[in-house]
């Protein structure tokens, strides 16, 4: 029978330790336990591939997913560093294609047209800017007609 909140206070801190002590280590194993599973789940495939039909146990699980991250370590270390055109070319890319993924799943407004007219334009690469336009802050548009500020 678990001790009422009236004797718990009655404690001292040390026995309070003792009675915590197994609750804290449940919640610890229960935490180890969810991380091999999640891990588990996320390395099906690499664990199919080397052990197709065998019950794995934990150290298994932990055994393969370190060699599965030196193995992908390794493979990105192979296939050399990017320059910084390239880097920003690839995330250039990838940000507009989940642009105009998004700006196509709403209905067009006038805004969202403007957007995609835009997108479709080759980018530019990136340049250093001219010290004059690093001191500057970029213009800024005001709509006085219906009184709220507008960056546009």
């Amino acid at each position: 029978m678990a001790p009422s909140t009236v004797a718990v206070e009655l404690l001292s801190p040390k026995e309070k330790n003792r009675l915590r002590k197994p609750v804290v280590e449940k919640m610890r194993r229960d935490r180890i336990n969810s991380s091999i599973e999640q891990l588990k789940l996320l390395l099906e495939q690499e664990f199919a591939r080397h052990q197709p039909n065998s019950k794995l146990e934990k150290a298994d699980i932990l055994e393969m997913a370190v060699s599965y991250l030196k193995h992908s370590k390794a493979f990105v270390a192979a296939a050399g560093p990017k320059s910084l055109h390239q880097d920003y070319s690839e995330g250039y890319s990838w940000c507009l294609q989940e642009a105009v993924q998004f700006l196509t799943l709403h209905a067009a407004s006038d805004t969202q047209m403007k957007l995609l007219y835009h997108f479709q334009r080759p980018p530019a690469a990136p340049a250093a800017p001219a010290k004059e336009a690093r001191r500057r802050p970029p213009p800024v548009a005001r709509n006085t007609a219906c009184g709220l500020w507008r960056p546009w």
